[in-house]
């Protein structure tokens, strides 16, 4: 037997309970980002150390993914949640102990994936369940769920990147608003609906099977979508900054705090524009989202040619259109495709595709020998251009299998 959903009353505003803490998650994850370049010169960090520090919350992430939404569709939101939130609490305590030495940095940068990734899965099943109770609107589960992510990710590292700039003890000040944050989120998820009762006949193993995962829409759209979700987005946070920080001596913090606010901040202020754009066809979102990536990327281009802030700020703000764009693309999709009892295993494994465009940064140090940091994100404009290229025609090809099949699954956009 699988778990089944509660029939409850609408709850019109307690999904900002869940929301409140993938926001808290989505903080603890980027609060590190302008804490980076501090750590570089602090621990005397190579590049590739550096990006390697950033890199281990994919690391972290992908377990936390693939795990905590079938978990939560098996054991229910809030028994993932809670420990989840406590988890992002010990992640912050390590990393206040970063001076001492990178393997605290590293382990937890490691955490802070596994709670953050937890989190997104089963925060993402979580709202769009409580969404589905106060709306008819299929999209507002994923727009918040985006929206969520994002606050956190604009606040989080805007606020550590000024206590790391100013504030005493600047190793372990900017982590105290986390804590703070998670700890209040933490007893906000404890008093929050459950929408999935426990079935103690479940088997977990049947949870991580998720057949799903074998639907064609999904090989052929989400799987080379998801990974552009989050390359734009590491490249322009972590790669970039590292190459230019000279240009901004004296405020790489504050800078590095900015870039990750414009980005975050664009990629909330686009869900309306998506919403509509998405009206007219996915394809379309498609379109828009890979556009504003290859823009985004050439001012990232410009920036490192340059070494220019002012064009890295630019591309920030593009790049993270590009990311609330095929976020929403890409939720929008795994909710069509997926049985209502494995919306959060499915969405734990697309969550996971998104995330290792994370390692985008430290993929690029490692590739330092064969060109100039110019050439490289040249490569990855490329690239972008290609993968718009295969979705555009995969989306035609399904879209024309579905309407010509005598399948009775319901025709998607």
């Amino acid at each position: 037997m699988r778990t089944s959903e509660i029939s409850a009353p609408p709850a019109t505003h307690q999904w900002v309970k869940p929301a409140a803490a993938v926001a808290a998650a989505g903080w603890g994850a980027q609060q590190f980002t302008p804490m980076l370049l501090l750590y570089q010169d602090h621990l005397h960090l190579s590049n590739t150390t550096a990006q390697l520090t950033f890199a281990a919350y994919s690391v972290g992430l992908l377990p936390g993914l693939l795990l905590g939404g079938p978990f939560s569709d098996r054991f229910g939101r809030r028994a993932v949640m809670i420990p989840t939130m406590i988890a992002s609490v010990v992640a912050s305590l390590l990393l206040i102990a970063g001076p001492w030495g990178v393997g605290w940095i590293i382990a937890g940068r490691l955490i802070t994936g596994i709670a953050s990734g937890a989190a997104f899965s089963s925060g993402a099943a979580w709202l769009r369940e409580l969404s589905a109770r106060s709306t008819h609107d299929a999209s507002q589960g994923a727009r918040r769920l985006t929206v969520a992510m994002g606050v956190g990710f604009a606040l989080g590292p805007l606020v550590a990147g000024v206590l790391a700039q100013w504030a005493p003890l600047n190793t372990a000040v900017p982590y105290l608003p986390h804590l703070l944050l998670a700890g209040a989120a933490l007893y906000l998820v404890s008093t929050t609906p459950e929408t999935l009762t426990r079935d103690p006949n479940a088997n977990i193993l049947a949870a991580l099977r998720i057949r799903e995962v074998r639907d064609r829409r999904f090989r052929m759209i989400v799987v080379p979508l998801a990974p552009w979700v989050f390359i734009p987005v590491a490249v322009i946070l972590a790669y970039v900054p590292a190459v230019i920080h000279e240009s901004v001596r004296g405020w790489t913090m504050m800078f590095a705090a900015v870039v990750t606010t414009f980005n975050a901040g664009a990629g909330i202020l686009v869900q309306k524009s998506a919403k509509r754009i998405d009206a007219r066809g996915r394809q379309y979102l498609i379109l828009t989202s890979f556009v504003l990536t290859i823009i985004g990327m050439l001012f990232a281009v410009g920036s490192v040619r340059w070494l220019s802030p002012s064009l890295a700020l630019i591309g920030a703000l593009i790049l993270g259109a590009a990311y609330g764009c095929a976020q929403v693309c890409g939720l929008m999709e795994v909710q069509a495709i997926a049985d209502p009892a494995r919306l959060g295993g499915l969405t734990s494994v697309y969550q996971a595709l998104t995330y290792i465009g994370f390692t985008a940064s430290f993929v690029l140090a490692v590739l330092a020998p064969l060109g100039s940091p110019t050439r490289l994100l040249i490569y990855v404009t490329v690239l972008a251009a290609i993968s718009l290229v295969w979705l555009i025609w995969a989306q035609r090809a399904v879209d024309n299998e579905a309407h010509t099949t005598d399948s009775p699954r319901k025709v998607r956009r």
